[in-house]
């Protein structure tokens, strides 16, 4: 078994060009695909690129003082960070502060503003019935004949919506693009072309609060609300409908303006389905009529009867009492309309751009939270600030590396060429997989990795002061630089690899148990840390067994660092002599 060994030893030994040439070519590769991709520099987190900070303190709900627990801080925790990524928003980080507060960090870039937005907007998902303008029971008295928008597949065309004017009939210039609710096994019908939705509206308009006989107070108070609300004003907007149970008619803003330019407002019906009756939702392009983009739900069994319910009552109304709308946060995010009762899997279609049907998915699948949260503090951290925090932290990684560049020039000498080409290997490495991890897995730069990057550097100089010492023991020992070479490598080896695994361990244990910024630092420690091994192994040994072979170290120069008298090496060893000797006595 031992020959074998020998061979296998001696063959690896004879040719460490290979293991350089491997390591080369990977570096090639790995620059050539950064370069190729576009990415060439790693992507900064909110510390240096710059970004928003927000504090969202928990509220208890009406009836529920002790709502706020760490079962439903941890869960909203958890809906907040699929709610980021789903609109894959990269570095955004939420986690707790205390017990009533989450901390948002959201990094500057592709979606943040848009990440914002929806983190901000934490209250709970319901689905309410739009209202007729006889709040009083107009939707319990309106004629129930079908819709004339509807078709036999339950498909209707465009919907109306109230306008912004103190009215609070509904005009027929208020009408907008319709978005319409259909069964989705059912999808592959055409919609009807039968009505239009003038003529939805001024069937509506009919029953305005003129026409009610009498109106109680609570209807009043309603109407008032809708006559007087200024959904063009934000904060208005922010606050509409807060403080009313799902059980509450209320008054609410829509997110974008009508044909008229006004801000849409509606007076809702109470909350028929919750979010929380959402299994499942996403967006997909309708590729069998190429009509655009559709959002496809599925219900919960519950939620499924709901909906079949509230959309059976809805159907057998005209516009806008056969839409319901799906209301986050007080603002209606979608209006759509319905034809027929759906009790299956459901789809909302009509003139969707791909990240309107996006984000409304994203609401759909995480818009439920168990807390309502409001926005404490907001902070905006500039990328001026991001920019110097990252240039002290570069300066005192060149700082480090310049020293140990110096104690390494001074204690090793020649060999202190290895090292520093060992280093900027592993430089490269770092930096090259730092750009390419940004696109594939989300990895962001900020300052902890940089720390991480900067504690590596003592790390991989350790390994190699391991083998240059191993290396220098044996020459102490009398041995030759080429054996000594490789009688030193296996004893470094183990060392190097104990070392590096306790390193790694540590970085791991670090990223399971940590949040935030500190899961950086460890992540680039372990990235590093791996490195270091394959530098070792591929580049560090291979070099100084080629350069073994070179006179200017095989002699030990005193400037190699290998020198035998300035390192007190023994004379050979007398039993090597003793063994040869009564062999020559014998054979004479």
């Amino acid at each position: 078994m031992a020959a074998p060994k020998k061979g296998r030893s001696a063959s690896a030994q004879s040719r460490p060009g290979r293991s350089l040439a491997l390591i080369l070519i990977a570096i090639a590769a790995l620059t050539g695909g950064m370069f190729a991709s576009g990415h060439t520099t790693p992507r900064l987190g909110i510390d240096l690129a710059g970004g928003t900070s927000i504090t969202l303190t928990a509220k208890n709900e009406p009836g529920q003082p002790n709502a706020i627990n760490k079962t439903n801080m941890d869960t909203a925790v958890d809906i907040m960070n699929r709610r980021v990524n789903g609109l894959g928003v990269s570095e955004a980080e939420v986690q707790t502060q205390g017990s009533d507060n989450i901390i948002v960090n959201i990094p500057k870039g592709t979606n943040s503003e848009q990440a914002r937005a929806q983190v901000g907007t934490t209250a709970k998902l319901y689905f309410r019935p739009v209202l007729t303008t006889d709040v009083s029971g107009a939707a319990a008295s309106s004629s129930p004949s079908p819709s004339a928008s509807s078709s036999a597949s339950g498909k209707a065309e465009d919907k109306a919506t109230p306008s912004s004017s103190s009215s609070v009939t509904p005009s027929a210039s208020a009408t907008t693009q319709g978005r319409v609710v259909t069964d989705a096994l059912k999808a592959g019908s055409s919609p009807s072309a039968s009505s239009t939705p003038s003529a939805s509206a001024s069937a509506s308009a009919s029953a305005s609060p003129s026409a009610s006989a009498s109106v109680d107070p609570a209807t009043a108070k309603l109407q008032a609300e809708y006559a007087a609300i200024d959904c063009s004003d934000k904060s208005v907007r922010a606050k509409a409908g807060a403080g009313t149970k799902p059980t509450d008619p209320i008054v609410a803003c829509g997110q974008d303006k009508n044909s008229a330019g006004e801000w849409q407002k509606y007076i809702l019906g109470p909350a028929e389905v919750a979010g929380t009756d959402i299994k499942k939702a996403g967006a997909l392009f309708d590729t069998q009529t190429a009509a655009g983009w559709k959002v496809t739900m599925d219900f919960t069994s519950g939620g499924s009867k709901k909906f079949a319910a509230i959309t059976g009552k809805l159907a057998q109304n005209q516009q806008p009492q056969n839409q319901f709308a799906i209301v986050l946060d007080g603002q209606v995010v979608s209006d759509p309309s319905v034809g027929q009762s759906l009790s299956g899997p459901a789809e909302i279609s009509g003139s969707f751009t791909q990240t309107e049907a996006e984000d409304l998915a994203n609401m759909l699948k995480y818009g439920a939270l168990p807390l309502s949260f409001k926005e404490s503090s907001v902070t905006t951290v500039t990328a001026a600030l991001g920019g110097e925090q990252l240039h002290a932290g570069l300066i005192a990684g060149a700082i480090g590396l310049a020293l140990v560049i110096i104690y390494l020039v001074i204690y090793y000498r020649g060999l202190s060429v290895i090292a520093i080409a060992s280093l900027g290997v592993s430089a490269i490495l770092t930096y090259v997989l730092m750009a390419l991890l940004g696109p594939a897995i989300g990895f962001a730069l900020n300052l902890p990795a940089v720390c991480g990057a900067i504690v590596a550097i003592g790390i991989t100089a350790d390994s190699f002061i391991v083998f240059f010492e191993r290396i220098r023991d044996e020459i102490r020992e009398g041995r030759t630089l080429r054996p000594a070479v490789e009688r030193a490598w296996p004893r470094a080896r183990r060392t190097i690899l104990v070392s590096d695994f306790v390193s790694f361990l540590a970085a791991a244990v670090l990223f399971i148990v940590t949040v935030g910024k500190v899961q950086g630092f460890a992540f680039t420690l372990g990235l590093t840390t791996v490195l270091d091994v394959v530098v070792v192994f591929f580049f560090t040994k291979p070099l100084m067994t080629i350069l073994a072979r070179r006179k200017f170290f095989a002699e030990g120069h005193r400037w190699s660092g290998l020198d035998p008298k300035r390192l007190g090496a023994k004379p050979p060893l007398r039993r090597t002599r003793r063994a040869s000797a009564p062999v020559d006595t014998k054979e004479a």
